[in-house]
């Protein structure tokens, strides 16, 4: 099927443009902050521990947080993807209105952030990553809707009847590797945390959820990798790999030693029941 006529701007006033990718970063980042705190405020949440901050700390954290998506998704990219821009281009770099940002280096970024900011205010790391990663897939859903908008990191040739001919990829219908992406990384990656943090009350275990995040999303990249186009400019590396997978495979490894370390760590006893529970 031809690519919709998606236009990456969503409104032009003069030489200020407001984009469809940019918007998909506010929206994550808007919705993930309002979500965090009604778990916060929801005492049904915190049966054994109380919760790792006050409604009025994560205000002051999210700026922090996106400091270090836009900070370290950039600097990510150049790390990772395009290393020659340091050297042949470096005012490039800060350019991040061009595009290119990756999702690895923006996790990193916003974990120094909350390192920084647990240190500073003598937090729970892991408590308070627990609460930030459950809210991460919101992000993630908008990111990947943004960048098929875009038209940007399709997916490898396809004879599927739902392959999109994507502008700049050629005749070849290929997979729409950004919507997968969405449903996976955002609603289903969301929809498992939820259970994690509203079912089965996992954030009275310190790191369960990011651990539950972490290898969650490395195992769906890792998948999504075999499917996705790799970009061009990349080398090619030795059996099949990408830099996706390459990655994404740590995360996986992380993420399951937090699991199993949060799992065995005993539970405190269990917390006075409140007289009235929060909102859900």
């Amino acid at each position: 099927m031809p690519f919709p006529d998606f236009d990456p701007i969503l409104v032009q006033i003069g030489p200020i443009a407001i984009r469809w990718y940019a918007l998909a970063y506010v929206a994550g980042i808007l919705l993930g902050w309002r979500y965090a705190v009604g778990m916060i405020r929801n005492a049904r949440l915190w049966s054994h521990r109380p919760p790792p901050a006050t409604s009025e700390q994560v205000d002051d954290l999210i700026l922090w947080i996106t400091l270090g998506i836009i900070v370290g998704g950039r600097l990510g990219h150049v790390a990772f993807y395009t290393p020659s821009l340091i050297w042949t281009d470096p005012l490039e770099i800060l350019q991040v209105w061009h595009g290119g940002m990756s999702f690895h280096g923006g996790a990193l970024g916003v974990l120094l952030a909350l390192a920084l900011s647990s240190m500073r205010g003598r937090a729970d790391l892991w408590r308070i990553g627990d609460l930030i990663a459950a809210c991460v897939p919101i992000g993630l859903f908008f990111g990947r809707i943004a960048n098929f908008i875009n038209g940007e990191l399709w997916g490898r040739p396809t004879l599927l009847p739902w392959g999109v001919i994507f502008p700049g990829a050629g005749p070849e219908p290929r997979h729409p590797s950004q919507l997968y992406e969405a449903v996976l990384e955002g609603l289903l990656l969301f929809a498992l945390l939820r259970w994690a943090t509203h079912g089965a009350k996992l954030l009275n275990r310190r790191g369960v959820v990011i651990g539950m995040f972490t290898a969650g999303y490395g195992l769906i990249r890792i998948s999504l990798e075999t499917v996705r186009e790799p970009d061009a400019y990349m080398p090619v590396f030795p059996l099949g790999l990408t830099m996706g997978m390459m990655l994404s495979l740590p995360m996986v490894l992380v993420g399951l030693i937090l699991i199993l370390r949060g799992l065995r760590e005993p539970l405190p006893a269990p917390l006075p029941k409140p007289e009235t529970d929060g909102p859900a």
